[in-house]
């Protein structure tokens, strides 16, 4: 009795994997939303949103406070604290770049 539940369990297990593998994922859709909610008015780009995002996620990472996270992103990645992660992250040789990307989803 108890090994033929272990097989059933099994076969599920193997069955279901595949089933939620497959199943889209809203990577692109809560991106694009966070686009919204930070009120840029620019033309989205998948790409430049998320590096300049990744900037804010590594500057948290760096300081560990909550705050610098919200702020870094703050304006459609316009604020001074933007600026100051790139610093710190130590990524000021590509300053033009990020400018440019910044303007493209359009910053406030």
């Amino acid at each position: 009795m108890c090994s033929r539940n272990i097989k059933i369990s099994v076969v599920l297990f193997l069955v279901l994997i595949p089933i939620f593998a497959a199943l889209p994922h809203n990577h692109n859709l809560s991106k694009r939303s966070n686009f919204f909610d930070l009120e840029c008015k620019g033309i989205f780009n998948k790409t430049m949103f998320f590096r300049l995002d990744r900037i804010c996620e590594d500057c948290y990472q760096l300081f560990r406070e909550t705050s610098i996270h919200r702020l870094c992103k703050q304006e459609c990645f316009g604020s001074p604290f933007f600026n100051a992660c790139i610093e710190a992250l130590q990524l000021h040789e590509e300053m033009d770049k990020y400018n440019e990307w910044r303007d493209t989803l359009g910053r406030k």
